[in-house]
C-alpha cells in the first residue's frame, strides 16, 4: 500500500501542476497586454524562448533536417503565431482570461470534427452533440461577459479564430506525422514565431519594449510558466498517463483560470459564467472520464500508466515499418500551448 501511495504522489502533483500551469498563459496574456500590445509582448516572449532553446539544442546536439524545418515552420505558424496572436489580441481588447480559456478548451472537440473530414477518422453523432452543447455553454459565458466588460463583441471572435488555428495545426501535425524531439520542435517554432511577431512589431512601430517592470514580469511569466512549465508538465503527464488523461486535465483549466483571474486580476465570476462553464465542461469532459481517469490519479486503484512507446513499436512491427522515436521526445498530438 505504501508503494502505491509513493507511485501515485508524482501523478497527483503533476496533474495539479498541469492544470495550474496551463492556465497561466491566459493570466500572462492579461498581465502583459496591460503594458504593451499583444504582438510586442509575443515578439519578446518568443525571442527569449528561442534564444534559450537554441542554446539548449546546441548543447544537446540536436540538429534539424530541412524536412523537419519545413514541417515545424508550418506548425509554428498555426499553433503558435496565429493561435497566440488571436488569443492575446482578444484578451488585450478586454476579453476576460477565463472566457478565453473556455473558448480555447473547445479545441479537442473541434480537432475531432476536423479529423473526421481531413483524416477520415470516425466522428459519432454523440460527439457532434457534445460539440453543439459545448459551444452553447461558451455562448452563455460570452453573453454574460458582454454586460460587464468593455470589450466589443467582435473581440470575442478572436479567441475563436485562435482556437480554430490551433485545431488546424493539430490536425496538420497528425497528417505530417512529425518526429522531431520536443526541444527541437519548440525551438524551430519559437524562431518562426519570434521572426513573425517581431516583423509585425517593427511594421507597427512598437517593437521596442516598454520600460516598465510589469512588462518584464509578464515576459518571465509567459516564458517560464507558460512556455516551459506548462509544456514540460504536459509532456510528463503524457508520458506517464497517456493522452486521454492529459486531455481530460486540460478541460479543467477554464475554471482554474476564472478563479485565478478573480484573485489576481479582480475579474468577477458571475452566475451565468458558472452556468455556461458547467455546460461546456459537461459536454467536453464526458464526465465518465473525469471519474475514471482524473480522480484515479490519486486513488489506489488507478490504472497503470499507458505505454505509448510500446504501442508504437507493436504497430510499426505489424506494418513492417521502422519504429518511430519514443513519444517522450516527439511533438505531442493534443494542444500544446495554453498560452
Amino acid at each position: 500500500m505504501t508503494g502505491n501511495v509513493v507511485v501515485q504522489r508524482p501523478d497527483s502533483i503533476a496533474a495539479a501542476a498541469l492544470v495550474i500551469l496551463w492556465s497561466s498563459g491566459f493570466i500572462g496574456a492579461e498581465l502583459g497586454t496591460a503594458h504593451a500590445s499583444a504582438h510586442t509582448l509575443l515578439a519578446w516572449r518568443f525571442l527569449a524562448a528561442a534564444l534559450i532553446l537554441v542554446v539548449w539544442c546546441w548543447y544537446r546536439g540536436l540538429r534539424p533536417t530541412w524536412k523537419g524545418i519545413r514541417h515545424q515552420a508550418v506548425l509554428g505558424f498555426f499553433c503558435q503565431f496565429l493561435y497566440l496572436a488571436f488569443l492575446f489580441t482578444g484578451v488585450g481588447l478586454g476579453v476576460p482570461a477565463g472566457t478565453a480559456a473556455l473558448i480555447a478548451a473547445m479545441q479537442p472537440l473541434v480537432v475531432a470534427a476536423l479529423s473526421a473530414r481531413v483524416l477520415g477518422e470516425r466522428f459519432p453523432a454523440s460527439r457532434m452533440l457534445s460539440l453543439a452543447v459545448g459551444f452553447g455553454g461558451v455562448f452563455l459565458v460570452v453573453v454574460g461577459d458582454l454586460g460587464g466588460t468593455t470589450a466589443p463583441w467582435l473581440a470575442y471572435l478572436l479567441p475563436f479564430a485562435g482556437m480554430l488555428a490551433l485545431s488546424t495545426g493539430t490536425v496538420l501535425e497528425r497528417k505530417l506525422n512529425t518526429a522531431e524531439p520536443i526541444a527541437l520542435a519548440l525551438c524551430i517554432q519559437s524562431i518562426v514565431s519570434a521572426a513573425l511577431f517581431m516583423t509585425w512589431s517593427l511594421v507597427a512601430g512598437d517593437a521596442a519594449p516598454p520600460g516598465t517592470s510589469g512588462f518584464w514580469v509578464a515576459i518571465v511569466w509567459v516564458v517560464v510558466l507558460s512556455t516551459f512549465g506548462a509544456y514540460g508538465t504536459y509532456l510528463f503527464v503524457l508520458r506517464r498517463s497517456g493522452p486521454t488523461r492529459a486531455s481530460t486535465l486540460l478541460y479543467l483549466t477554464p475554471a482554474t483560470t476564472m478563479v485565478w483571474a478573480f484573485f489576481m486580476l479582480g475579474n468577477p465570476i458571475t452566475w451565468i459564467a458558472m452556468l455556461g462553464l458547467s455546460v461546456s465542461l459537461a459536454a467536453q469532459c464526458e464526465w465518465k472520464y473525469v471519474a475514471g481517469r482524473v480522480f484515479a490519479l490519486t486513488s489506489r486503484g488507478a490504472p497503470p500508466p499507458s505505454r505509448p512507446a510500446e504501442r508504437a513499436s507493436r504497430n510499426s512491427a505489424a506494418t513492417h515499418e521502422p519504429p518511430r522515436p519514443d513519444p517522450g521526445v516527439s511533438y505531442p498530438r493534443a494542444s500544446i500551448d495554453g498560452g
